[in-house]
């Protein structure tokens, strides 16, 4: 794609994020510590970790930890949450830095973000040996069928003051974010994918808070890509969330997570 990262992708986002996002179930962390025979030592690191989500999950897991993400602002809302990991604020194409082997590294709804072939080359040159990349496939701001949120009336909310082409910091993204990561992991020289399907359905009892927080959560509505008219989309917001639940609940059915293992 010929979009270029910039570092107001997610501006204002982090502490939306760390609300508006349900969390990762405490199965991922199950799921990788059986596939990965984890006997509680190495280092993990997380990245294009956001606020910590599934970096303060999986960290127990391991001796030492490290989350790193391009956006300040996520990295503060991650120190304030779990200060006992290492946070830095860095591009994934900078490592590997200072952090030595890793036994684990996780890319969690991030990969995309990243000059890939480069970050999947520097990533396997940081694995010590048997370690492993996690690339995990979930979609965390939504759910799926049986969700009451109306996402098709708020996306449609986001395009009136928006336009139809998704934004993305300073860019647009005309054909939405890269997939093919099997194939760029396998080209850096992975043997894989092993395939681990979390399965979930579980009903998510959601606030009217949430779910406004759940939108400015994406790149594609961070709050600053609205300018002065911020305050009111997130009026028109509300009311449209107030229209569908005059109480101000919602439900939103998780959506399973396909963690892709990679050695």
């Amino acid at each position: 794609m010929s979009w270029q990262w910039d570092p107001t992708l997610y501006e204002g986002s982090a502490e939306y994020y760390a609300v508006g996002r349900m969390p990762y179930p405490q199965a991922i962390a199950d799921a990788i510590r059986d596939a990965l025979d984890l006997d509680g030592t190495g280092g993990y690191l997380d990245i294009g970790c956001g606020p910590g989500s599934l970096t303060t999950l999986v960290a127990p897991l391991f001796e030492r930890a490290t989350g790193v993400d391009a956006d300040q602002g996520m990295i503060r809302v991650a120190k304030a949450n779990a200060p006992e990991i290492d946070w830095r604020c860095m591009r994934a194409e900078e490592l590997p830095a200072d952090l030595g082997d890793q036994r684990l590294i996780t890319f969690a709804q991030s990969f995309h973000w990243f000059d890939r072939p480069l970050v999947a080359g520097i990533v396997r040159g940081m694995l010590q040996p048997g370690g492993a990349v996690v690339h995990v496939g979930a979609t965390t701001h939504e759910g799926i069928e049986g969700s009451t949120t109306p996402r098709d009336e708020i996306r449609g909310l986001i395009t009136e003051y928006l336009g139809s082409t998704r934004r993305a910091g300073q860019g647009v993204l005309t054909d939405g974010t890269a997939g093919g990561e099997n194939a760029i992991f396998a080209a850096a020289g992975f043997d894989g994918p092993q395939v681990v399907e979390v399965e979930r359905g579980e009903l998510l009892e959601r606030s009217e808070d949430q779910i406004v927080a759940s939108v400015f959560s994406l790149s594609g509505a961070a709050p600053h890509l609205f300018g002065d008219r911020r305050e009111a989309f997130e009026r028109d917001l509300r009311q449209l969330l107030r229209d569908h639940s005059p109480e101000g609940t919602f439900v939103e059915r998780a959506r399973g997570i396909t963690l892709s293992v990679w050695r």
